[in-house]
């Protein structure tokens, strides 16, 4: 059965986002994965296409041991238990630590303590299509983040004299926090533009 034009335009779009939010992640993500048109993503995947045909998996620029993929659940189910260990047995064959499962629906209580519970192991973040349909970093009033280091945010705390604590703070559930995949203790670098300075740089510890 064709997939309706509605879902082929939701799917698009999510699917743009994901691959500009790994490339700003620092993964090797091409120009013509961003700038795909929706031409190309129909040709490419088909009027029957399925979210689970849409598997993204991409290394490090740095570090090619160091991948991601990026799960979408189908629609027609809750993400339960199953659904769950057959993303992690896959991601366990390929040696990957880090994964984004994009669902439609809430999971399972079950998968979600599951997916506590293996936190230690494996690495998955939980997005909804609503949070990816627009790219949150694009918006006019967004200013430009970039991510420390660990030597760049040692550099920062000792330049200073500051304890990270002392350091103004985002919350890791923020939307710009998720977006970039930040984990608590790191430090964000946020460029804003100012009208006498030119730019104004402050920093964000995430808690």
């Amino acid at each position: 059965m064709p997939t309706s034009e509605d879902e082929i335009i939701r799917l698009f779009r999510i699917r743009k986002t994901v691959m500009q939010m790994l490339k700003d992640r620092n993964y090797l993500v091409v120009d013509s994965d961003i700038d795909m048109t929706k031409e190309e993503f129909v040709e490419k995947y088909g009027h029957s296409m399925k979210r689970e045909d849409l598997t993204i998996c991409k290394a490090k620029k740095n570090d090619s041991s160091d991948q991601i993929c990026v799960f979408f659940a189908p629609s027609t189910e809750k993400v339960g238990i199953a659904r769950l260990r057959t993303y992690m047995n896959q991601m366990k064959s390929e040696n990957v630590l880090r994964a984004i499962l994009v669902v439609q629906d809430q999971m399972t209580t079950v998968a979600k303590t599951s997916l506590s519970e293996n936190a230690t192991k494996f690495n998955m973040e939980i997005f909804q299509d609503a949070e990816l349909l627009v790219n949150v970093t694009e918006h006019f009033l967004v200013p430009v983040h970039q991510v420390l280091t660990d030597e760049e945010k040692k550099s920062l705390l000792e330049r200073y004299t500051l304890r990270e604590s002392q350091l103004p703070r985002i919350q890791v559930t923020d939307p710009i926090a998720r977006y970039y995949g930040l984990k608590r203790g790191q430090v964000v670098k946020i460029i804003r533009s100012s009208d006498t300075a030119g730019r104004y740089v402050t920093f964000r510890y995430v808690v």
